[in-house]
This record gives C-alpha cells, structure tokens and sequence, in this order.
C-alpha cells in the first residue's frame, strides 16, 4: 500500500507543480529521505488525493493558510504557483491574500501579497 500512496502522491505533485517532485527529492534526499516519503505518501498520496476538493480548492486553502501563518514563504511561492497551475486565475490569489487580511492582519497579507507578485513576475520572465 505505501508504494501506492507514494506513486499517488507524486502524480499528486506532478499534476500540481510539474518538476516539484523531483526538485524535492534532489534536496532533501541527502539529509531526510524520509521527509520525502511523508510528503509524497501522506500530504499528496493520502490528504491532497481525498475526494471532496478539486486541486484548485485545495490550493486556494494552501495559500490562505501560508500565507495566515507568515512562516512559510517558498512553500507559499510553491502553492502560489500551485494554484495558477490548478486554474486560479492571479486576481483569485490576491483576493485570497485580501481575505487573509481579515483572519491574520495586514502582516501576513502584505508578505503573501509581495510573494504572489515575485511569483507572477518570475513567470512573466519564462519564455
């Protein structure tokens, strides 16, 4: 059964943030495999693959919490990406980070905020 969640798990990612598996593996391999097995069994292969939420929700939820607990910034660029990705449009992702506003303060909105435009001018720089 692991190795089931596991193959689930980085379809999971793959479908979210193409190439994020393998750069998560390529940097935290050497230092805690295991870590990578928890994120592909368990967050993408087990919670990420539950029935109820399409990715987008799912994603919508990431950046909203990320963004709450202001701890997080890569994996708040992550899901960022994640979310345009999983078809949130760059005006959803800043009325998420409005919303933050209201549950975490101005703080947590403004950085989530800062990151989403490095997020949106880092893709305008891909060819």
């Amino acid at each position: 059964m692991s190795d089931d969640k596991y193959k689930r798990g980085l379809e999971k990612l793959e479908e979210i943030s193409p190439g994020a598996a393998a750069r998560t593996a390529e940097s935290l391999n050497d230092i805690a495999p295991d870590m990578v097995r928890y994120l592909m069994e368990f967050v993408f292969g087990e919670i990420s693959s539950r029935p109820g939420l399409d990715m987008k929700s799912r994603e919508i939820t990431a950046v909203a919490s990320l963004a709450t607990l202001g701890t997080a910034p890569n994996q708040l660029k992550v899901h960022i990406k994640g979310a345009l990705n999983c078809g949130c449009t760059r005006d959803e992702i800043v009325e998420v980070l409005i919303q933050v506003l209201v549950y975490a303060g101005f703080p947590a909105a403004l950085t989530g905020l800062r990151l989403a435009k490095e997020v949106f001018q880092e893709m305008d720089a891909k060819p």
